[in-house]
């Protein structure tokens, strides 16, 4: 009689997701190993980020130096979008501390309303700070007659000691050409557009002249009747509103160093011999 062969049951292993979990756990390790490398190079970023601009705002006079050590500025990461842009604005080479630009204009100011008391006095020069600098207005009862571009010549002294006192400035200029709304028809100008811009030309040419500042810091506009700085409805209103504007710009910083005296000495002479 034969033996029945005895079957072997085989038990399958209860152990093998240990296999799979176990390679999770590898690459979920291998994973926050690469977040922590990026971390520590991101913060690498901004430490040198925030060294940059401690020296910048250190060298303007921003923050004070504190027991030995600049501003700590921890944390740059944190600062918005809005917040950072006047960073970085500040951080440009060709750009003036704000603080810096009031007290220079302050400063230039001042001087102009000494030298010219007589013509403020007499209301035809009036100097202010505006919303794009500092305004030194040039109006036409004392500078200019009706209708004409050139200036009396008893104004260049007075024009000479204006750019005196601007050519030590760091700060661009724009001179704008302004005139009331009554039309204008004559032999040489066929409206206030061509008058506005001949006088702010004809006073850049001046200060040009003068060898003081420098032309790539000069720009000249018309600007006609649209730009009154009162009614035009009264005489008065209107002789306000005949007027050349120097508006003194903080925008950049310039090369302070003036053409040769000669130079400079021969355009003022042309130009007080015309």
């Amino acid at each position: 009689m034969m033996r029945r062969r005895e079957r072997r049951h085989t038990h399958g292993s209860h152990e093998r997701w240990l296999v799979s979990y176990a390679d999770f756990i590898t690459l979920l390790f291998a994973f926050f190993v690469v977040l922590y490398a990026s971390s520590k190079a991101d913060q690498k970023k901004q430490q040198q980020v925030a060294q940059a601009i401690d020296s910048a705002f250190h060298k303007l006079g921003v923050f004070p130096v504190m027991g030995g050590k600049q501003a700590n500025l921890e944390g740059i990461s944190a600062i918005s979008r809005e917040q950072a842009e006047p960073l970085n604005l500040m951080m440009r080479e060709d750009v003036v501390a704000p603080a810096k630009v009031k007290q220079d204009l302050t400063e230039v100011q001042k001087r102009l309303e000494r030298v010219l008391s007589d013509e403020i006095a007499q209301h035809t020069v009036s100097i202010h700070m505006g919303k794009d600098g500092l305004v030194i207005s040039l109006r036409e009862a004392g500078f200019f007659s009706s209708g004409s571009a050139t200036p009396h010549p008893g104004t260049l002294p007075i024009l000479r000691q204006i750019a005196e006192a601007l050519g030590q400035t760091p700060y661009d200029m724009r001179i704008e050409g302004h005139t009331d709304n009554v039309p204008i028809h004559n032999e040489e100008f066929d409206s206030n557009w061509e008058l506005s811009a001949a006088r702010a030309t004809r006073i850049t040419r001046i200060f040009l002249a003068t060898g003081l500042i420098r032309a790539e810091r000069i720009s000249a506009a018309g600007f006609a009747e649209f730009h009154p700085v009162t009614t035009n409805e009264t005489a008065v209103g209107r002789g306000e509103n005949r007027r050349v504007d120097l508006v003194v710009k903080p925008q950049t910083k310039v090369n302070l160093a003036m053409p040769e005296g000669d130079a400079a000495n021969a355009n003022w002479r042309r130009i007080t011999d015309e």
